[in-house]
């Protein structure tokens, strides 16, 4: 294998962080309504991000599948946004360092790319990785939002409900990483919140705030979810006014109501709830509402996740507690 080290540049003024937290949120893999990217958003909101370390984007990323807008004006090409793959530091609501890993997933060299990043978790003493994904399940969006927990070792998920035992799935470069660490003696974990398969291609802050909340636990942070709380009040008021006037809609809800809570009460098997959950007419809800709420965003400006503030005012340690 070639130097993994190669594939990335320490920064030269890389600030000094004791034992921190690795965040890892890479772009191109699952993210059901789109909630790690709203997540990362929110952290990143009036924060300041140090450059610790960037990998060298040519090596890890095919443009040809994945290509990076180009602006142009008139006559001339105008702009061009390289992508970038960085580590950065960045402090909680509580002055606390902690480190983000966030970019694009490498459409190639994983091995490697697993490698770089345990060397630079041992170089910035990382005591804790944890990364952020959404899945799309089939629950509903009334009952209170679920997360899958996997860690590299049994302490590292005590107290969270399994809710699959064995499954197969399509690997990615943050589940090999994770994966790589494991064998290499370091702690690394993830969090997969569960989001509604129906409004999956639809935003759901609802969802980033769950991850925030569970990150913040797990990782002794105070992550700011404030911004993410309101998007979710606007979030949960248009599905309501599309599932109220909808009979369609309303009917594949109160299914999975019913599904829910035999599961949860232990009439029912979880597997039912996951990826091969099925219920009529969910492929053509999911494209229905994310036409309604496009709608909206039309009708009453960008009043989104997007507009989250970064602010302190909801504490990632005081909000939801672990599923």
């Amino acid at each position: 294998m070639l130097d993994p080290a190669e594939l990335y540049e320490v920064a030269a003024d890389a600030p000094e962080v004791d034992e921190p937290v690795l965040l890892v949120a890479l772009e191109g893999f699952v993210d059901a309504g789109n909630a790690a990217q709203l997540a990362v958003d929110a952290i990143l909101a009036d924060r300041e991000a140090r450059t610790v370390a960037r990998f060298d984007i040519d090596q890890l990323v095919d443009y040809r599948s994945r290509r990076p807008p180009l602006r142009f004006e008139s006559d001339h090409w105008a702009a061009y946004e390289r992508p970038r793959l960085d580590v950065v530091a960045l402090k909680d609501t509580g002055d606390t360092d902690y480190l983000l890993l966030t970019g694009p997933e490498p459409d190639v060299q994983w091995e490697r790319f697993c490698v770089a990043v345990e060397q630079i978790v041992r170089r910035f003493g990382v005591r804790l990785v944890i990364n952020l994904t959404a899945i799309p399940m089939a629950v509903p969006h009334t009952r209170p939002i679920g997360v899958t927990v996997h860690g590299t070792r049994p302490e590292l998920t005590e107290g969270h409900e399994a809710w699959f035992a064995t499954a197969q799935v399509p690997g990615s470069a943050v589940g090999l990483m994770e994966f790589r660490l494991g064998e290499a003696g370091l702690d690394a974990m993830g969090f997969a919140v569960h989001v509604p398969h129906y409004l999956a291609r639809a935003e759901y802050p609802q969802a980033a705030r769950v991850l925030l909340d569970h990150i913040g636990i797990a990782a002794g942070l105070y992550l700011p979810t404030e911004g993410l709380s309101k998007a979710a009040e606007l979030a949960e008021a248009e599905i309501a006014e599309q599932v109220a006037g909808s009979d369609e809609v309303r009917q594949v809800v109160q299914a999975l109501e019913r599904q829910y809570d035999m599961v949860s009460t232990g009439r029912g098997d979880r597997s039912s709830l996951g990826l091969s959950g099925e219920l009529p007419s969910a492929d053509e809800l999911a494209a229905e509402v994310e036409r309604f709420l496009a709608g909206h965003d039309d009708k009453d400006g960008d009043g989104g996740a997007g507009d989250d503030d970064g602010g302190a005012g909801d504490q990632g340690r005081g909000g939801a507690q672990p599923s």
